[in-house]
């Protein structure tokens, strides 16, 4: 069975990198070998992976991918560091009151 991954990628600049690939460990290396010049990660390396996350379908990839580009900075931060809190504060919304 294949399976499908989501990744992020912490840049040098303190940035993330949300992608999607079939193989984890080849895509990852091309973001750090600097492949291709014309992806956001070129001149932000190096890089670090922050998290990756298995998936068994390419539609719920594709659409967890989706999701979490959606994030604020902060709120992909919180999820990088295992900051439940924080993250479960970033996940109220825009239009609800913060504490």
């Amino acid at each position: 069975m294949k399976l499908y991954y989501v990744y992020m990628l912490r840049c040098f600049d303190g940035t993330f990198y949300v992608g999607m690939t079939n193989d984890v460990e080849r895509r990852v290396g091309e973001h750090r070998f600097g492949l291709d010049p014309d992806c956001y990660t070129y001149n932000r390396r190096p890089l670090v992976v922050a998290h990756v996350s298995e998936f068994q379908w390419v539609q719920e990839a594709i659409a967890w991918e989706k999701h979490v580009k959606g994030w604020s900075h902060r709120k992909k931060r919180a999820f990088a560091e295992g900051a439940w809190a924080d993250l479960k504060r970033y996940a109220r919304g825009k239009n609800k009151k913060r504490s």
